[in-house]
């Protein structure tokens, strides 16, 4: 259906346009020389040594997880509200998801004493996501890492670019997860980069992305290279010319987008009905002077007792689309048996049934951020019975 306010839309313009043309003409369509260039330009902004730029985030965290030598048994400690394909990427070596909970209603990100709550002497890394673009403590869990003797790795696909710590977000751990999915705050339509100061990694990540080869096509075409080498069981993860620059000129334009986002959290804050919680994620305490979130996705909390599918019904109705950030993932079929011996205190069993994500997009207007707000107020209301 076409809704009066969708929940996401792209912004592209002629800049775009021509960026995606450029490959057509040059008649160089796969992983060449855009790809390099905007690896090193994500790698520069994001302050780290080496960007490796693959075909998804999915991509980016299989091959992170498979490059860092993980297999059958070891425990990699992961949140249960995040997207479906953090807990994957884990079980594509065979390795075994633990699922920790959200910190709570203000803050659905995962935190220290919710990591420290499923270690065990088979754990071997956490993979920290950042929900919404709100960096998680990053400070309190590296020092929790590093005290253990584990890894971290960041699902960042929320956080580009948030920065904590005085750091960016996909420059805390050992190597750091991006999207360039539709939705996220810049796009190329379907990719991924993976962030990292590891040098050795890096080159393994470049090889796995690429059937383990040795040498990429663009140097046998130069003839820097004349022949390669399989060095490994590698996949075929390679971002393309077109996406490469369509990705060039977003980020081109990412500081307008990020600024149009803040604008927009503000708008909702102001105009957000009191029967609703909007999470700020805690950020007064976690972030210090010079960081700042990136903000991708507009979640909220409903009342106790609210029938969110109720609710997302009668905004519908208004024109207004909604979504939910997430089902939590160990509750899926798919993941029956790596559901936790004991429930969780906080967000899966009181809470997850109340998220509901909200439009958010750089070219909302406050006049739409008003209508949303307002029919969100009277579908609650009428859900909850309120005058």
């Amino acid at each position: 259906m076409g809704w009066r306010i969708p929940l996401f839309e792209p912004d592209f313009g002629s800049a775009e346009l021509t960026a995606v043309q450029t490959p057509l003409l040059k008649g160089w369509l796969t992983q060449g020389a855009a790809v390099a260039e905007l690896e090193r330009r994500f790698a520069g902004r994001c302050g780290v040594d080496h960007a490796v730029a693959v075909s998804s985030c999915t991509a980016a965290l299989h091959l992170s997880i498979a490059a860092l030598g993980f297999s059958s048994g070891d425990e990699i400690i992961c949140p249960t509200l995040t997207f479906v394909a953090t807990a994957n990427a884990i079980r594509y070596v065979n390795a075994v998801p633990v699922f920790c909970d959200s910190v709570g209603p203000n803050n659905l990100n995962a935190g220290p004493a919710q990591i420290l709550r499923h270690m065990t002497s088979r754990t071997r890394a956490v993979l920290m996501v950042h929900f919404a673009g709100f960096p998680a403590d990053l400070v309190a869990i590296d020092r929790i890492v590093h005290e253990h003797n584990l890894l971290l790795i960041e699902d960042c696909a929320h956080a580009l670019f948030s920065s904590v710590g005085g750091r960016q977000c996909g420059s805390w751990g050992i190597c750091g997860a991006f999207s360039l999915y539709s939705n996220k705050n810049m796009t190329c339509g379907e990719g991924g980069m993976i962030t990292t100061n590891d040098a050795r990694l890096a080159t393994r990540l470049r090889q796995l992305r690429s059937h383990g080869m040795t040498t990429d096509v663009l140097d046998r075409d130069s003839g820097k290279a004349y022949s390669y080498d399989v060095v490994d069981i590698g996949y075929n993860y390679r971002m393309d010319e077109i996406r490469a620059n369509l990705a060039l000129a977003q980020l081109d334009r990412l500081d307008e987008f990020l600024g149009k986002r803040r604008m927009i959290r503000l708008m909702y804050e102001s105009h957000l009905p009191s029967s609703v919680t909007l999470p700020d994620f805690e950020w007064a305490r976690i972030g210090k002077a010079g960081d700042t979130v990136a903000y991708h996705i507009l979640p909220v909390i409903l009342p106790e007792g609210a029938d969110r599918d109720a609710i997302r019904h009668r905004l519908g109705e208004a024109g207004i689309q909604t979504s939910v950030h997430y089902r939590p993932v160990h509750t899926m079929t798919s993941f029956s048996g790596y559901s936790p011996a004991t429930p969780f205190p906080v967000f899966t069993e009181k809470l997850a049934a109340r998220e509901l994500t909200l439009p958010f997009y750089p070219t909302m207007t406050e006049e739409q951020v008003k209508l949303v707000c307002a029919s969100l107020r009277d579908a609650v209301d009428a859900d909850c019975g309120s005058s």
